[in-house]
């Protein structure tokens, strides 16, 4: 998501074009020609010629044997780096572990990253549906995740609307919600019962609940804690899961914020 008015006024424009020369690479699984690269970033073939060569001399993409170009083993090098530097610090990490043994249920935190809402952590449990987009760096579906409701209400409404604007309702399931309403009266539900929820909305049969573990003035400092459960295991028993998130946010918040630089003066 580009800011146009963001522009830097030193923008480097070979750097950008290989970056969207990469990311157009990456978003086709099947690969790309370089014809079909140029075409797709509005590039000369020339142009993008030396860009991919450039490209996979670095390791970013790989040219298949069918001439098309594919993402390279670097990326996988860069995810790890990025899972690496998003993860909370291990004293969180091992007390997720520890309510992940106790319940069975996995368990996520979630911040601001960049501007975005991402998810930083994941702590899986056995009794926790396996969702494989909710991987450390996801960071679409606010509207449909927990996690994503209970950072969106730490946002001023022009600023959340903003945001949804910018970002757009996807519809995962038909129980998504898809409309600025809609989510408003369902932020205001979430802080009236004191815990976020999704029922269904992001997976058929799945439900997650999220709360609100370090707020503060600076977006980027915000901490939000949530837990994903069979939809079941969320309906019946709404009021337990509220009860525990809310005291292992309070133990959460302590370990962030021990581990947390004071800010620059």
């Amino acid at each position: 998501m580009r800011d146009p008015q963001a522009e830097p006024a030193d923008l480097i424009r070979s750097v950008s074009r290989a970056l969207r020369v990469l990311e157009s690479v990456g978003a086709t699984p099947r690969g790309l020609t370089v014809k079909q690269i140029a075409r797709r970033c509005e590039l000369t073939v020339a142009t993008t010629y030396h860009l991919v060569r450039t490209l996979a001399y670095e390791g970013y993409v790989v040219r298949r044997d069918d001439g098309t170009y594919g993402v390279g083993l670097e990326i996988s090098d860069r995810y790890r780096e990025l899972v690496e530097a998003l993860r909370a610090p291990d004293t969180v990490v091992g007390r997720l572990r520890r309510a992940t043994q106790d319940s069975g249920y996995s368990y996520y935190v979630g911040r601001f990253v960049s501007g975005r809402i991402a998810l930083t952590t994941v702590v899986e449990g056995p009794r926790s549906p396996y969702l494989e987009d909710l991987v450390p760096g996801f960071d679409d579906g606010a509207h449909a995740t927990a996690l994503g409701k209970a950072l969106l209400a730490t946002m001023r409404s022009e600023e959340r609307a903003r945001y949804v604007r910018e970002v757009g309702m996807r519809m995962f399931t038909r129980n998504t919600l898809d409309s600025v309403d809609a989510l408003e009266a369902d932020l205001v539900a979430g802080e009236r019962r004191g815990m976020f929820v999704e029922l269904g909305q992001y997976r058929p049969g799945v439900a997650c609940a999220s709360v609100i573990a370090l707020p503060d003035r600076d977006p980027e400092r915000r901490i939000v804690l949530a837990v994903s459960a069979p939809l079941a295991d969320l309906t019946k028993s709404a009021g337990v899961f509220r009860t525990k998130l809310a005291d292992l946010s309070k133990d959460v918040a302590t370990l962030a914020t021990a581990s947390i630089p004071p800010r620059l003066a």
